[in-house]
């Protein structure tokens, strides 16, 4: 019954020479259904474990991490700074590799920053734990970049938004509370052997992660061309709903990833994107790294109180991030939810500065992190929704994702120790960066809306004279009748 449904999706009829496919919205709808039910909780789970892996160095640090390392000063800002450097390095390298080897390359990575985050419970000196910040930072640049390449490979742009801000948008709240609750969990039980405090944290989440990669070795989908979770008839949908999108039809067919390509990628619109993903990283990052520290300084925390009091904060940016995702979806548009929530960045830092009320300052966290939550990834998604063909979307995930990172570089050495309590350098930066978005955002906003409109009046057809099929299939964004995301 459902192999007849779907083998009646598709029907095909001739336009001027042309095959074009008339998609069956009932079949697509269950399609559809059946993508968000497989990919998005297991891409959540994911993202997740590179969150929890990744900021886990917070929640050991006021376990005593420092201490037992003979780590002193800026130690701690330093190893964090080389993470984000090999996370730099590796991004668009992995999602090239990615789109050559396809999605096992997902799994190959979080075993290994899985496998990295053990070895992290048994390092003896600082230049133990450098050594696996180099090799979690490589292993985990390609992962975000990577998961929204293959989503973008699924989902249709008007999807794109929804699907990309629930689990991007999601995991890294979810995870911050998960991570703060586990923390508290696992520093409550007793040590066991050469395993103690902190040492626990790495362990066990690492232990969790490794496994889960493994299990991806054998359920993690491929490419919809040769998937084995879908039947032949809807991997023949799958196409179809991306083709649909397409200005030129490529039956789901990958073109040959040239120079050319790549450096055509880096237009106006990825560097505004990269830009604003490299600031909002600065505040959002920073928080995430130090929010246990910092809500340290606002009373008299013990380290399991300092933990839990994280939870709530994270819980509310997950609620936000997902009701901006569909409010994006909505309106099909992406500018005003990207607006809305970097007020809130703004307002929750001006609280921070103007006031040394430790109630007010907690609540100027909620605001902060619920801003930041959906912001980084509808900039990822407004960059990826504008970028065609296949290798430019593969080349602007990984650079707005990588690039953008260098904020986060930033964001280490925006909470110093000097600066605590009050952290008054770090806050004004982090002001002063989203405020610079909003003013970024509206122009990006103002140039494409300009852009489109140069298309409507037939002022970018020139670019069609004289083009062979190769090059109109490579043309992407430059297409006249390719229309911009606003």
């Amino acid at each position: 019954m459902v192999k007849s449904e779907m083998t009646n999706a598709l029907s095909i009829k001739s336009e001027s020479d042309e095959t074009s496919s008339v998609i069956d919205p009932n079949a697509e709808k269950k399609l559809l259904r059946k993508l968000d039910i497989v990919l998005l909780p297991m891409f959540t789970l994911i993202y997740c474990c590179n969150f929890i892996d990744r900021t886990s160095i917070g929640n050991a640090r006021i376990a005593g991490l420092e201490k037992d390392l003979g780590m002193k000063g800026f130690d701690l800002n330093i190893a964090l700074t080389v993470y984000y450097i090999c996370y730099v390095i590796s991004d668009v390298p992995s999602n090239l590799l990615l789109k050559r080897f396809g999605s096992i390359w997902i799994a190959f990575l979080v075993i290994v920053f899985g496998v990295v985050s053990i070895g992290a419970a048994f390092v003896k000196s600082f230049a133990g734990m450098l050594v696996t910040r180099i090799f979690l930072g490589l292993a985990e640049g390609g992962t975000l970049s990577g998961l929204v390449y293959i989503t973008a490979r699924y989902y249709r742009r008007k999807e794109f938004v929804l699907r990309t801000g629930i689990f991007f948008g999601l995991a890294p709240t979810l995870a911050g509370a998960f991570g703060g609750l586990l923390a508290s969990g696992l520093l409550a039980i007793p040590d066991f052997g050469v395993v103690v405090r902190w040492r626990k944290i790495f362990l066990i989440e690492g232990i969790i992660t490794t496994g889960i990669g493994i299990l991806l070795l054998f359920f993690i989908p491929d490419d919809p061309r040769i998937t084995r979770f879908l039947n032949d008839d809807e991997r023949a949908l799958a196409i179809a709903r991306i083709d649909a999108d397409q200005v030129v039809k490529t039956g789901g067919r990958k073109e040959k990833t040239t120079l050319k390509l790549v450096l055509l990628s880096f237009n106006v619109h990825t560097t505004l994107c990269v830009v604003c993903f490299i600031m909002i990283n600065i505040s959002f990052q920073g928080l995430s790294l130090f929010l246990p520290t910092v809500i340290t300084t606002l009373g008299k925390f013990g380290t399991i109180e300092s933990q839990l009091r994280t939870v709530p904060v994270y819980l509310v940016g997950a609620v936000w991030a997902v009701f901006a995702s569909y409010f994006s979806f909505r309106i099909k548009q992406r500018t005003i939810p990207m607006l809305l929530s970097v007020v809130y960045i703004v307002i929750g830092y001006a609280i921070t500065i103007a006031t040394k009320e430790p109630h007010a300052r907690y609540a100027a966290c909620f605001l902060s992190v619920a801003g930041g939550s959906p912001t980084g990834p509808l900039l990822l998604i407004w960059g990826t929704d504008n970028a065609a063909p296949d290798t430019m979307r593969a080349v602007v995930t990984a650079a707005i994702t990588g690039f953008g990172s260098l904020g986060a570089i930033i964001a280490v050495w925006t909470y110093l120790p000097a600066d605590a309590p009050n952290y008054h350098k770090g806050n004004s930066l982090n002001l002063a960066t989203s405020s610079t978005v909003i003013v970024l955002i509206i122009l990006g906003f103002l140039y494409l809306r300009r852009e489109n409109a140069k298309r409507e009046r037939g002022e970018r057809d020139y670019r069609l004279e004289n083009k062979t099929l190769a090059e109109l299939e490579e043309m992407g964004y430059l297409h006249p009748q390719f229309r911009y995301q606003l």
